[in-house]
């Protein structure tokens, strides 16, 4: 199972809203969902997580290129938003979201070797531990490292750093 909120700057300070992904099958997906829900092309982050496997960030700053950050390349890969946001990063051909196996996220991934693996044995294997732009959250006060250090709880500590726990509780 998937956990998905919108974390926008505003001029009165964050707000968070939790978000259904059921139309998202690309990262331009992800960047409109983001630009909606922002007023004045401010700062919106999507969380999203799996099961406390891996968590996900895109960041959408008005009409700027979304950056992306993985906690864990190798878990997220193994579910079809971490797979798409993974394949982004590493720029591979977008995935069909409908020809993953793992869905839902309730299997573990297969290993590696399948026959989901590039035919010409080109494509760049996913690397171990986190993926993407460690410095997303630098500007807003978390440095890389307490960024890779986030555990568990990671959306919980992004919204403590930012301010804006008690609106996040509201949506959770």
């Amino acid at each position: 199972m998937y956990f998905a909120a919108l974390l926008a700057r505003t001029e009165d300070g964050w707000q968070a809203s939790d978000t259904d992904l059921d139309n998202v099958e690309t990262l331009s997906d992800f960047a409109d969902l983001a630009r909606q829900a922002s007023v004045d092309d401010d700062t919106v982050l999507v969380f999203i997580e799996q099961e406390d496997a891996w968590f996900g960030l895109v960041r959408v700053d008005g009409e700027e290129d979304p950056r992306i950050y993985l906690s864990d390349a190798v878990a997220a890969s193994r579910s079809s938003y971490g797979a798409m946001l993974a394949d982004e990063l590493l720029g591979r051909e977008e995935s069909d979201l409908d020809s993953l196996v793992d869905l839902d996220g309730t299997e573990d991934g297969e290993p590696e070797g399948t026959a989901d693996d590039d035919a010409s044995g080109d494509a760049e294997p996913v690397p171990a531990g986190p993926l993407g732009d460690p410095e997303i959250m630098a500007d807003l006060g978390m440095s890389e490292k307490e960024l890779k250090s986030l555990g568990g709880d990671a959306l919980g500590d992004i919204a403590d750093m930012l301010g804006c726990t008690d609106v996040l509780e509201a949506v959770r």
